[in-house]
This record gives structure tokens, sequence and C-alpha cells, in this order.
């Protein structure tokens, strides 16, 4: 009664990451890691191109995909990933769980094992800098201020 068990939990690992017959598209695999990616804090943005950039003004809607790269072959795939971090954010971390994340939740989702997940930091948003600088500018009062009192 024991061997059964065991090879029906083998049959099924089998059927789980079987993908014979089955063709996932890069922009699916594209969009699974954007998704992925827009979760994690310290990521501003996706740096992508100008023609991403007008077709999401054009459409309205918010592309899981820019910024996003995705090369497969035989069933493994290889991700770049291009960000904008938050200012103050630790990049080395905030790529580190990128990583971590995409490959994870590509394969999971599609059976691919994924060889590599690079990311690419294109940039840092500094409104929050700003923003900041601002709020420390209200708070201190100007010298005329001061004589008036």
């Amino acid at each position: 009664m024991e061997e059964n068990k065991n090879e029906s939990l083998v049959e099924v690992e089998e059927v789980k990451t079987s993908t014979d017959g089955i063709i996932i598209s890069d922009d699916v695999v594209a969009v699974i890691a954007g998704a992925s990616v827009s979760e994690i804090e310290g990521v501003f943005g996706m740096a992508g191109g100008f023609a991403g950039g007008i077709s999401e003004v054009l459409k309205g809607k918010k592309n899981l995909a820019k910024g996003i790269k995705v090369d497969t072959d035989n069933n493994k795939a290889k991700i770049d990933v291009n960000i904008i971090v938050d200012y103050g954010a630790r990049i080395p971390d905030v790529a580190f769980e990128i990583q971590k994340r995409v490959k994870n939740d590509v394969e999971n989702m599609t059976g691919l094992v994924v060889e590599e997940v690079n990311v690419h930091v294109q940039g840092v948003n500094t409104e929050k800098l700003q923003e900041e600088e601002e709020a420390k500018e209200e708070q201190v009062p100007s010298n005329d201020e001061k004589t008036e009192e």
C-alpha cells in the first residue's frame, strides 16, 4: 500500500512539470515578471522605451510588460528588467528581491526554468527628495518672519 502512494506522488509531479505541447509567449512571461516587480518596495517604476510610453498613454492602461525583455528557449528563460528606483532605496537589496521574486513567480506560473534575471537600474526618482526638501523649507521660518516678531 505504501508503494502505491509513492508511485502516485511521482506521477502527479511529472504531470505538473510537463509542458509538452504548451507554448507560452514571451509577452506572457514579461507580464508575470512586471506584476512581480511592481509589488516590490523601492521600485518607482519601469524604464521602457519611447514607443512603450506612447502606447500606454493612448490605451490608457498600465503596461505590465514595460521595461522587461524575455528570451525563452527550450523551456528556459532569461529575463532583463529595467527599473527606476526610489531615492533612498538600497539598490542591491531591491535588485536581489526582484531577482528572487521574478524567478519564483515565473517558474511557479509557467513551469519554465529561469536561468537569469538581470536587473538594470536606469534611474533614480528624486521627487521624494524634492518633497522632503520643500517640507523642511516650510518648517524653517525665513529671516523676514523672525524680525517681525
